[in-house]
């Protein structure tokens, strides 16, 4: 017998030797070890029993530079790591990555690239083939990154668009529907002085979130008042500069949409340190459905996207790319587009 996969004399054992005690042959055993289903049950479990009787371990790393593979992927999150980890959005995105990936033999490297040294660096990285594929998070419509990967010709995935002419395969939630469902809620609440505080405007889904809430006010008959419209960031410091600005210049809102639960955190201080009532004098909406949303007081009204869904999405799309992968040069493939449906939660402050 052996322990640890090792044979009396220390030598692992090989998948000859696997092959011979189960009395098959050497592609046989490396077909019940990759799952292979073109093989009957009784030579499955022989060759299952001879595996354990020697302790036969797979050597994965052979395995995958035989095929040329790293059985590695990248999660890419050009942003400073002090807002991957203040923000929920990034933490159920992971999370859903992560559950998607459990029942497979890839590795998951998580990199930042929030500034131009550390874009350098992964450029490197990527260019030296260490990853079988990309996943992009939170990706401006200025950034190199996904350019340069489509160059690379390495598998790919970014979550959301950079516009509607996007080259790489995506996955998104319907922003303009999520930010329609909030601003019809609050119209049909008798809100009249609807206020936008908007994400990062380089962001494809922030672009589309406006749209949803112009659109809304139009088909309700009221046009959108520029005024009412603040750039924000995500952020909650970004929610408190905004949501001071719009009061300043917008004293009779009644009701503010929020590009994120976070940023609806921001704008929820500052109403309360002007004396405003909520929901009473305005109502307010955020979007992502996190815990921030439960844990506010009042708890928040939010569009409810499916983070951790699309997390899972990003990853069953990216192993078809991977799997799909021709020899460079010869890789052919047109982007596809996942598109996830959001839902209006209804709390206290709406």
């Amino acid at each position: 017998m052996v322990n640890g996969g090792r044979s009396r004399g220390g030598r692992r054992p090989t998948l000859e030797e696997v092959a011979a005690r189960a009395g098959v042959g050497r592609g046989t055993v490396s077909r019940v070890i990759n799952g292979s289903p073109r093989v009957s049950d009784a030579t499955r479990a022989a060759v299952q029993a001879a595996v354990a009787e020697l302790g036969y371990v797979p050597n994965t790393a052979a395995r995958a530079l035989a095929a040329n593979r790293t059985d590695a992927i990248a999660l890419v999150v050009p942003e400073p790591e002090t807002r991957f980890f203040a923000e929920p959005y990034f933490s159920d995105m992971l999370r859903g990555v992560g559950a998607e990936l459990a029942d497979t033999e890839m590795q998951l490297l998580l990199t930042f690239a929030g500034g131009d040294r550390e874009r350098r660096r992964l450029a490197q990285y990527l260019a030296a083939h260490r990853v079988d594929g990309v996943l992009l998070v939170s990706v401006h419509a200025d950034d190199p990154l996904p350019d340069l990967v489509a160059q690379l010709e390495i598998p790919a995935v970014i979550s959301g668009p950079r516009s509607a002419a996007e080259t790489l395969t995506s996955v998104d939630s319907d922003n303009y529907g999520g930010a329609r469902s909030a601003v019809e809620h609050l119209l049909a609440g008798g809100r009249r002085r609807i206020a936008h505080i908007t994400g990062h405007m380089d962001v494809y889904g922030a672009q589309r979130r406006v749209a949803g809430y112009r659109d809304a006010l139009r088909d309700a008959g009221l046009a959108a008042d520029e005024l009412l419209i603040e750039q924000g960031d995500f952020t909650e410091e970004g929610g408190r500069r905004a949501m001071a600005r719009l009061l300043e210049n917008n004293p009779g809102l009644d009701a503010v949409f929020a590009g994120s639960d976070v940023t609806a955190a921001g704008a929820r201080q500052v109403l309360r340190e002007r004396g405003r009532r909520t929901p009473d004098d305005v109502a307010l909406v955020g979007y992502d459905d996190s815990a921030i949303a439960r844990h506010m007081d009042p708890p928040l009204t939010s569009v409810r996207q499916p983070i951790e869904g699309m997390g899972r999405a990003m990853i069953d799309l990216l192993l078809s790319e991977i799997a799909d992968r021709r020899p460079a040069g010869s890789w052919s493939r047109e982007p596809r587009h996942a598109v996830l449906p959001t839902e209006l939660v209804v709390r206290a402050s709406s």
